[in-house]
């Protein structure tokens, strides 16, 4: 097990300044075209892919990194870019997490290479859990895969919705309800392979903030999939229906279900992603600060202005450190008792927002415009109290942890 340290080693260092690069000299330079076009930034995925950052291989290095640093660290400093921008370099990540969290080793192999593609020809993947009436509320989805056992198929419809990438992904992975009468425990993930007959994108959202992430519906319509796309597969899911049954008679414990188990491994990351968005935007009105002048001097010499710089630093190191602990939490098997994974994600969420906020006061009328990065980066932020569990989903989370009590 490897100790935590505040410190990354010469390698991480070396990852993190060729990443900073990458995000400083490519991602920013297109930010704020791509957010104006609300379009995939397919030419600057196709860059990250031939310097080998959007590839299966960095992100392999980075998640099985032993001191759980790899992932927030990479995914800050390309936040710190842009976060439209990286959530499509990134966003594939979430289903190749779905896969790596639930599949077998065999389906690990064969479809997470196929989620990037390769530096010629790239590809994205989509992970589709929320639906129209079931965001939050996972147990009321209505998403529903039937298996067929003459043809050893599984026949998958229903809507889903708030999809990075879905539809014009070369892989989904759709969480669907395979045991209506276990509420969230009769939950599966299947791996929905390019081209199969019955998927199409629905509508395609205009978004306040990452507007360079594509977020669509996926609409599942008699969807067939081999028996091998269940992941995990039919005697991993049989058994742990079983249990859930089981438990379900005796009033037992929770289950997890496909899609909490994605998230929770995926929660200290978006931290991570917060985390950037956060430091930049401090970066911006930092500058700021300490070079416009008012008065005779620089607006950073007031107290109002000085005090607010102090608290955005603060709060940031602090979100950096929740993130951090949580990661390393993660990689070394050490159980989230206090929820430690929610509680990085509520704090490094709230503080994005909060510190965007405070760039733009800094800045006055400049932050809000558009010839500032900051106002980009605050209708950004909005983001991360919302999506992979809103900020009060996850207070819940950590309130039902801490008091071991059905909390509603």
């Amino acid at each position: 097990m490897a100790e935590f340290t505040m410190e990354l080693n010469e390698e991480q260092k070396e990852v993190r300044d060729w990443l900073h690069g990458f995000a400083a000299d490519v991602i920013r330079p297109a930010a704020a075209e791509w957010d104006e076009r609300e379009e995939t930034p397919w030419p600057v995925i196709q860059e990250a892919a031939k310097v080998g950052i959007y590839s299966l291989d960095f992100y392999a290095q980075q998640y099985f990194d032993p001191t759980g640093l790899g992932i927030p660290m990479a995914m800050e400093e390309l936040f710190w870019g842009d976060a439209g921008i990286a959530l499509s370099i990134v966003g594939t990540g979430l289903a190749a997490v779905g896969v790596l969290a639930n599949g077998t080793e065999e389906q690990i192999g064969t479809w997470i290479p196929q989620m990037y593609g390769d530096q010629n020809d790239v590809k994205v993947a989509a992970f589709c859990s929320s639906e129209p009436d079931a965001g939050s509320d996972v147990a009321s989805m209505r998403t529903r895969a039937v298996y067929d056992e003459a043809k050893d198929e599984w026949v998958i419809n229903g809507t889903k919705t708030w999809a990075t990438n879905g539809g014009i992904a070369n892989v989904h992975v759709v969480v669907a309800v395979v045991d209506p009468e276990l509420g969230s425990k009769g939950h599966a993930s299947f791996i929905v392979p390019p081209g199969t007959p019955g998927l199409s994108q629905g509508q395609k959202f205009k978004k306040h903030g990452i507007r360079a992430s594509h977020t669509a519906e996926v609409i599942l319509d008699n969807v067939r999939v081999p028996g091998s796309c269940l992941l995990g597969g039919k005697d991993k899911l049989d058994e742990r229906l079983a249990r859930a049954r089981e438990k379900a008679k005796k009033g037992g414990d929770r289950v997890k279900n496909a899609a909490m188990a994605t998230f929770e491994a995926s929660r200290p990351a978006v931290g991570a992603m917060a985390v950037g968005t956060a430091r930049a935007a401090y970066e911006v009105a930092l500058d700021y600060a300490t070079t416009r002048e008012q008065f005779g001097r620089p607006i950073i010499d007031n107290q109002g202005v000085a005090f607010q710089l102090a608290d955005m630093r603060t709060r940031i190191d602090a979100a950096r450190l929740l993130v951090w602990r949580a990661s390393w939490m993660a990689i070394n098997g050490k159980p989230f008792t206090a929820a430690e994974g929610s509680m990085s994600k509520l704090f490094a969420s709230e503080t994005a927002k909060k510190v965007t906020a405070q760039a733009i006061q800094i800045l006055g009328g400049n932050g809000y415009t558009r010839e500032y990065p900051v106002e980009r980066m605050h209708r950004d932020a909005a983001i991360y109290t919302i999506f992979e569990g809103t900020s009060e989903i996850q207070r819940l989370v950590i309130a039902r942890t801490l008091s071991g009590m059905p909390i509603r």
